[in-house]
């Protein structure tokens, strides 16, 4: 396997002070992932837990639903032409009779560590393949309990310390407890790899888990929220538009925002124990010149 970080020089400078140092970095590879022998997609990522990335993708893309519809993940071997094996390509193989889709035509193959699948979804898209819906997910989340996510999910990241260059996404339970931790370069490979995690132990749907993201809430983890079935969303920093039209027509909850003890919450606000008038809608956004402790 590759390693998560490396070490590089840097000139550094420091109130007008000048010297050279040795720096932590993140590690950026890029991971094909193979359906069935053919290729699918390729992402860039942090290497780690690749087979867990490779099965939580696929449930975003409404081809797995249970561990049971999964074969075998496998590193390729011969991945470079002397035959050595660069542990960045993987095949993923189905189970006999899970139907092998056709997505020639509705991706692109290339995922960049920061878009995802840019342009590949649509709302319709997911309405038709999600197998379950969010709004079967647990209420009475008080703000209190949400305030205290961000620093929980900060403290936990072990590779961020080191670095300052990953992002975040933990799964939490309705109280608050941190039930698991992904880091990765990318924050939509971060969601991929705790979901793979839990496809390949069972767990899925997450009917009763909070999915915590640094940076923003695209409509790119909107929908693999919606596709592993976990009820709220809640980031550091904005949704886009077509985050919150997704999450208002599947019933996930929505918050975007979220540092201290505000957040503006668009949609899905039943589901949480808000107090006072006007607490069911969105106030304006706090000042937000950053992105979050581990980027936007």
């Amino acid at each position: 396997m590759g390693r998560v970080t490396e070490r590089r020089r840097v000139i550094r400078v420091r109130d007008g002070a000048v010297g050279a140092r040795p720096d932590t970095l993140v590690v950026e590879e890029p991971l094909e992932i193979r359906l069935n022998g053919g290729p699918l997609a390729v992402t860039m990522r942090t290497p780690g837990d690749d087979f867990a990335l490779a099965a939580g993708f696929l449930v975003s893309e409404g081809v797995l639903g249970s561990a049971e519809e999964l074969a075998t993940i496998v590193y390729c071997a011969g991945a470079q032409q002397d035959g050595s094996n660069t542990y960045n390509v993987v095949d993923v193989r189905l189970a006999p009779g899970v139907p092998v889709p056709d997505v020639s035509l509705e991706r692109n193959v290339y995922t960049s560590s920061s878009c995802g699948l840019c342009g590949k979804a649509s709302l319709e898209s997911v309405r038709t393949t999600a197998r379950w819906e969010p709004a079967a997910g647990p209420r009475g989340i008080t703000p209190r309990t949400l305030a205290a996510l961000p620093e929980r999910l900060r403290a936990a990241q072990r590779v961020f310390d080191r670095t300052g260059g990953l992002h975040a996404a933990g799964l939490f339970s309705p109280d608050g407890d941190l039930l698991d931790l992904c880091e990765d370069v990318g924050r939509h490979n971060a969601v991929d790899k705790l979901v793979g995690r839990a496809l390949r132990s069972g767990a899925l749907p997450l009917r009763d888990t909070v999915l915590m993201v640094s940076g923003r809430a695209s409509f790119e983890l909107a929908q693999k929220a919606v596709m592993a079935g976990i009820p709220v969303l809640a980031a550091v920093s904005a949704p886009s538009s077509l985050a919150v039209d997704l999450a208002q027509e599947t019933g996930l909850t929505l918050i975007g925002f979220l540092r201290g003890t505000s957040m503006n919450v668009y949609a899905g606000e039943g589901r949480l124990a808000l107090d006072g008038p006007g607490a069911g809608a969105a106030g304006p956004a706090p000042s937000a010149c950053g992105s979050g402790p581990a980027g936007a």
